[in-house]
């Protein structure tokens, strides 16, 4: 298992030094900058500016120069909020984008697995074909639309729930949200799940498991173990999309997180603020993709020989 950890650690460091090369580049040959306002600045001010930053220095220069920084754990300052670095501001940002992504993924996989079994154990049936049909109407629809249609319909209509605001991570302020990041992924858990299920019962030893007559949570238990590791081995790219999918919930609910920094960030071309989001992303991405490998690996030891 130790070295199965360390093949999946050395193949994490060339992809994120990767990311930030290509997120480096990327960003700082776009158009625009920084420090360009309505109101242009003197060219002496900005020349300033410019220097204090390092921004007069070559692409090159300023690309070591941030790799050498990032090998510190150093994110840099932020251009659009002068007095806090870009450490500071995920500080701030990042419980607020932990706790709608963690509460949302819980959502995903019990809503997704029981449904996704229920399904499984009764194909055919009036509720597999519900359950099918809702999962690509939640697959189809994105989250910039939902969000706004909950919105309506508890917060303007019915006044349930608040339409947006933290409030010190109130429950009633997370929940549309929370329902807004789990629904696609729900619908793919579900999938999964059932897929799994489906061939599991479908494989000859399990109708000799039943034709012993095991009792049905012996069964139950044989018969999840089969079908958890699609589930889990989902279990990467699920925090993946809750993490881009938060880009947009956060912003057009009015959460404090991560996300919301990233757009504000990509507004004011603010360098080190983007790059930081995507360097942490990346690292979030990578460290839960080696996790579920880790627990897929735990459930099928066959998985540690692969890679």
């Amino acid at each position: 298992m130790i070295a199965y950890v360390l093949r999946r650690l050395a193949q994490a460091i060339p992809t994120v030094f990767l990311v930030v090369t290509l997120s480096f580049f990327l960003v700082r040959l776009a158009p625009g900058g920084p420090f360009d306002l309505e109101r242009p600045l003197p060219a002496a001010a900005m020349e300033n500016l410019r220097r204090v930053y390092g921004l007069d220095q070559p692409l090159v220069v300023q690309y070591g120069r941030y790799l050498a920084a990032l090998s510190r754990g150093d994110l840099g300052p932020s251009f659009s909020v002068r007095d806090l670095s870009v450490a500071e501001l995920f500080a701030r940002g990042l419980p607020v984008s932990m706790t709608l992504g963690g509460l949302a993924l819980a959502a995903s996989l019990v809503l997704g697995t029981l449904l996704g079994g229920l399904s499984a154990l009764r194909r055919g049936s009036a509720l597999d074909h519900a359950v099918t049909t809702l999962g690509t109407v939640a697959l189809t629809v994105p989250g910039f639309v939902v969000a706004p249609l909950l919105q309506i319909a508890f917060g303007l209509s019915l006044r349930w729930l608040p339409v947006g605001g933290w409030d010190d991570g109130s429950p009633k302020n997370l929940v549309l949200p929370v329902v807004t990041l789990a629904l696609p992924q729900v619908a793919i858990v579900a999938r999964l799940a059932r897929a799994g299920l489906v061939e599991v019962v479908d494989r000859p030893h399990w109708r000799t498991l039943r034709a012993l007559g095991l009792p049905p949570r012996t069964l139950a238990l044989h018969a999840l173990r089969g079908a958890a590791l699609p589930v889990v081995s989902y279990l990467g790219p699920a925090a993946a999309g809750l993490l881009t999918g938060s880009v947009v919930v956060e912003t057009v609910f009015g959460l404090p997180g991560v996300g919301r920094y990233f757009v504000d960030g990509a507004i004011n071309r603010d360098y080190t603020l983007v790059l930081g989001t995507v360097v942490l992303i990346a690292v979030f991405v990578l460290v839960l993709n080696l996790l579920s490998d880790l627990a897929c690996a735990l459930i099928d030891p066959r998985l540690r020989d692969v890679g």
